[in-house]
């Protein structure tokens, strides 16, 4: 199997990327696994995909390893798209995602449901090398709920109702896969990479 650095400490996401690129010969890592150090980043793009090449080039230089990184997050249209590049930090510094859960919810409370539309956005840079470099995005749209629902999934997922009338927080593991942001944006990665197999 071939090595790929995921360029994140999130466990969430590297076990969401293993379960869909294991299948292709990719062995996942995280910085961790790896033994990489990777810094601080500054994520000054202008949108999700910019800040995934500017986290994927910074790893790519540090470990020579091939690298993949994703920038995602949640765009809630009543709130003029936030938060957006923020999602991680909304609200401010020092918040538990439950009270960032809970901030979202409170400034949504007087927002009727068929106002709550909100997408889940997910741009992954891939670089295999200097002359090989995969970007590809997903996007799953859904609402935001009332209140949180669902044990599973972490971040947003307990108040991101899907349009089947359930939260990301009550759908798991490969279910979750088929239907999410990062799911499609890795299934276009994998069918990228299938097409690449000489250089991998």
């Amino acid at each position: 199997m071939t090595d790929f650095l995921i360029a994140t400490n999130n466990s969430h996401k590297v076990e969401e990327f293993k379960r869909i690129l294991n299948p292709l010969g990719i062995n996942v890592l995280s910085a961790k696994e790896a033994g990489v150090d990777l810094g601080e980043v500054l994520e000054n793009g202008t949108n999700f995909a910019e800040n995934a090449n500017i986290k994927a080039l910074s790893a790519y230089k540090i470990s020579s390893m091939p690298t993949i990184a994703d920038d995602s997050g949640l765009c809630v249209d009543a709130l003029g798209g936030a938060p957006g590049l923020y999602t991680a930090r909304y609200g401010g510094e020092g918040l538990t995602q439950t009270e960032r859960n809970a901030l979202l919810l409170k400034n949504l409370e007087s927002v009727t449901k068929e106002n709550r539309t909100a997408r889940f956005v997910c741009s992954i840079c891939c670089i295999i090398d200097e002359d090989n470099v995969i970007e590809v995005e997903g996007i799953c749209e859904g609402y935001i709920a009332n209140s949180p629902s669902g044990t599973d999934g972490f971040g947003y997922d307990p108040v991101f109702l899907y349009k089947d009338g359930r939260c990301f927080g009550q759908i798991i593991g490969e279910e979750k896969d088929i239907v999410s942001h990062r799911g499609v944006a890795l299934r276009k990665l994998k069918e990228a990479l299938e097409i690449r197999k000489d250089v991998l």
